[in-house]
């Protein structure tokens, strides 16, 4: 799952209100906020990706999203480990130390902590 940025920060919305007609939605989008259409198009391509469904009300759709955010975090997470750091676990804690500038005594505290749970 890869979405772009308007279709994560349309999803960022739905998580936070649960369920929004389109223009909601919009209400919600920073500046500079795009067309109606090009939200609506996003929202219907969430919707055919299986990420959003919809209730009918008349004319209005008012959109929910199926995945949780959650579960979106877990696929993007899992899609970073196996794809960019080839599943290795080793690779994955040299990157967390290395950018996240950890050194030893941290990572100790760390996993002293995580056994006390």
């Amino acid at each position: 799952m890869n979405l772009n940025p308007l279709e994560e920060q349309i999803m960022k919305i739905f998580w936070k209100l649960e369920k929004a007609f389109p223009k909601e939605i919009i209400a919600y989008l920073s500046e500079p906020k795009p067309p109606y259409n090009t939200v609506l198009s996003t929202i219907r391509k969430l919707e055919k990706d299986g990420l959003l469904s919809y209730t009918v009300f008349g004319k209005s759709h008012q959109y929910y999203p199926k995945l949780n955010k959650n579960q979106y975090n877990k696929s993007l997470f899992s899609k970073i480990y196996h794809q960019y750091l080839g599943g290795n676990k080793i690779s994955l804690l040299s990157y967390f130390m290395e950018e996240e500038n950890i050194d030893i005594k941290e990572l100790k505290k760390i996993v002293k902590s995580m056994k006390d749970e």
